[in-house]
């Protein structure tokens, strides 16, 4: 068992009798203390000038400098792999460790565990379609994108909002009513609704009843397009904006732009994050549960109201310029430059 280390007290009177010309024995003789230990504090004084605790490295580490280079390659190169199966490799070569020895060599590099981010799946054709759409719009206007007619579809849930909440709470509290978002299965019922948008304001809103085909979206179009792009003033060489989902990209749905008149924007594939109406669809989501809509036809009442109200779509929309850039892992992102 290891013996209580000596007082501060008892170092500095070693060192004292030391200048004064006893030796260890008799050092040893009059503090009673080992001879060994004398020698060591008068020692360490030679060398360091002092007699206080200096700082201790710890205990050795367990994997050598080779193992943990190869912990931190492995993470580097194949970011999903878990810690158990860099254990066992660290096994295999007769390193032994815990998994929170590795966790603390990797986080020492500067890799941590984080929950992979979904994206949609490019393929290195879209990749290339999104750089010539980046490449064809460098030179646009901002009044060009005022006339831009943005559109999408999406599904709005009757009970609750899947948005991550925060509360303040005391600990063995976290199942208490009011610290917990209630949920049902299935959602309790949901409706599908059709929107347009552009910076000078939001334009229809259409409930979408039963499963959308391209007859039912050529109706939603002649009967709320030209009126939208009426009601905001964008005049008749306005630019209409849809994703390249096959109902959208019919030939008829085609034929019948053709027919009115109406520049429809070519828009890449596989981007949905691009569209500026996904900021205004979760604005809209978060009004519209905050009055926790009894039933279907309450929750289309709240979201038309709700959708009206929106008045930031020129914050959206109004910009020196717009354009898209590409990161070194090749992932798209909508930039703004203001």
């Amino acid at each position: 068992m290891k013996n209580k280390e000596h007082t501060r007290q008892v170092r500095d009177t070693v060192v004292k009798k030391f200048k004064a010309g006893f030796g260890y024995k008799n050092i040893s003789q009059a503090l009673n203390i080992p001879r060994s230990t004398v020698q060591a504090i008068i020692l360490k004084w030679k060398e360091y000038q002092t007699t206080s605790n200096l700082p201790r490295p710890g205990h050795p580490s367990k994997l050598s400098a080779h193992t943990r280079r190869r912990l931190i390659r492995d993470a580097a190169k194949r970011p999903m792999i878990t810690l158990d199966e860099l254990q066992r490799s660290t096994a295999e070569v007769g390193d032994s460790v815990h998994r929170t020895t590795i966790s603390r060599i990797l986080h020492k590099s500067g890799l941590y565990g984080r929950v992979a981010r979904r994206k949609p799946f490019r393929k290195d054709i879209h990749k290339k379609c999104c750089l010539k759409f980046a490449t064809s719009h460098l030179g646009d206007t901002p009044n060009m994108w005022k006339k831009v007619l943005w559109s999408d579809e999406t599904k709005i849930e009757l009970f609750g909002n899947n948005a991550k909440r925060y509360v303040w709470r005391k600990s063995n509290t976290a199942h208490h009513a009011e610290h917990t978002i209630p949920t049902v299965k299935h959602g309790d019922g949901s409706i599908m609704v059709w929107a347009c948008f552009s910076s000078a304001g939001t334009g229809k809103m259409v409930q979408i009843d039963g499963k959308m085909d391209g007859a039912k979206y050529r109706t939603i179009l002649e009967e709320n397009l030209m009126e939208s792009a009426k009601d905001l003033r964008l005049g008749r060489r306005f630019v209409f904006q849809q994703d390249n989902d096959p109902k959208h990209k019919a030939k008829s749905t085609m034929e019948w732009f053709k027919n009115k008149h109406i520049q429809v924007l070519e828009w890449p594939s596989q981007s949905p994050d691009l569209n500026p109406i996904e900021n205004l669809w979760k604005e809209l989501k978060t009004a519209v549960h905050k009055f926790s809509p009894a039933n279907l036809n309450e929750l289309e009442l709240f979201c038309k109201e709700e959708w009206e109200k929106i008045s930031r779509c020129a914050k959206l929309i109004d910009l020196p310029q717009a354009t898209y850039s590409c990161n070194r892992s090749k992932r798209w992102r909508y930039k703004v430059l203001t």
